[in-house]
């Protein structure tokens, strides 16, 4: 069994939605540094942003809207350190 914890954010290009998605995996990484192996971000186009944790798709938002990034967290969270605290943003 793998212990890969990776984190991949598809953004679209034609939509220029680079700084929210890097913005988004910056946010990321300082809240799980220590529990995640990997953070991607993958260009993509048609309107895309989907975050995936391990393939399985976290937020889609086609689906969801634009993610907050404490709902993000949580999804995170909830399959790669499930028993951590995220302190003000679990509330």
């Amino acid at each position: 069994m793998s212990d890969v914890r990776r984190v991949e954010i598809e953004y679209c290009t034609q939509c220029r939605w680079l700084p929210r998605a890097a913005w988004l995996a910056q946010e990321l990484l300082t809240t799980f540094e220590a529990e995640l192996s990997e953070l991607a971000l993958k260009p993509g186009t048609g309107g895309v942003f989907v975050v995936r944790v391990n393939d399985e798709i976290v937020w889609d938002r086609r689906e969801q809207g634009f993610p907050e990034p404490t709902a993000v967290k949580q999804a995170v969270r909830d399959r790669v350190a499930p028993g951590k605290s995220l302190g003000h943003s679990d509330k």
